[in-house]
């Protein structure tokens, strides 16, 4: 049975779902979730997804949420982005989720998505020290390494990647950390890679 991602293309925790299964070849299909029109808050979403958050995993029966669970039920299905000590692997998935992009996606909400004049400049600047701060922690690990962790591609690159290839201005220069850069080059390199904007529906030229 296909897959059906609730998603949308600006969502980078979508991504992170959606990513993993398209390169796993996973048979999986997008479903359009409105966030700008409030559709995540909605009563039938929140039937989905008591928390009000894409993405939303359903598959013959079984639904998800939380990026890194569906993550995780995709590799272990496939087979897929587990090669490597699995300890440290969900370390990484869940640094992510607090310190990458548990605040990349604020950040880049708050410098993007609000109207010029309602984005909160103090917050903009606390939330930009705290993100730069964890991509000198990315940058650091990446030097001198291909992935993240072990010899091959995992969930870990797959999950800190989600946010880093949207062109948005939120902070994030890829030529001033190399290493990202390189990383952020081979993940690309993979067969089957899309750019967030061209693997699920949703971009904000749709709004403009």
């Amino acid at each position: 049975m296909t897959a059906t991602l609730h998603c949308f293309g600006e969502s980078g925790n979508a991504y992170k779902a959606a990513l993993t299964m398209e390169l796993a070849g996973y048979d999986w299909q997008p479903q359009w979730v409105d966030f700008f029109h409030g559709a995540s808050r909605s009563a039938d979403f929140r039937a989905l997804n008591e928390m009000g958050e894409a993405p939303v995993f359903i598959e013959d029966g079984l639904t998800l949420t939380q990026s890194c669970v569906i993550q995780l039920h995709v590799a272990e299905k496939t087979g897929r982005f587990l090669d490597g000590d699995r300890a440290e692997i969900l370390r990484w998935m869940f640094w992510d989720a607090q310190k990458g992009s548990g605040q990349q996606g604020s950040l880049r909400f708050l410098m993007n998505f609000l109207p010029a004049d309602k984005r909160p400049q103090e917050a903009i600047g606390w939330l930009s020290g705290r993100v730069q701060a964890a991509l000198s922690v990315l940058e650091a690990h990446l030097a001198g390494r291909d992935w993240m962790v072990g010899e091959a591609p995992t969930l870990a690159d797959l999950a800190c990647c989600g946010y880093l290839y949207y062109p948005e201005p939120w902070g994030f220069d890829r030529k001033a950390m190399p290493a990202i850069d390189a990383w952020l080059d081979r993940i690309a390199g993979l067969p089957g890679w899309k750019h967030p904007y061209d693997l699920m529906p949703g971009n904000p030229s749709d709004r403009a």
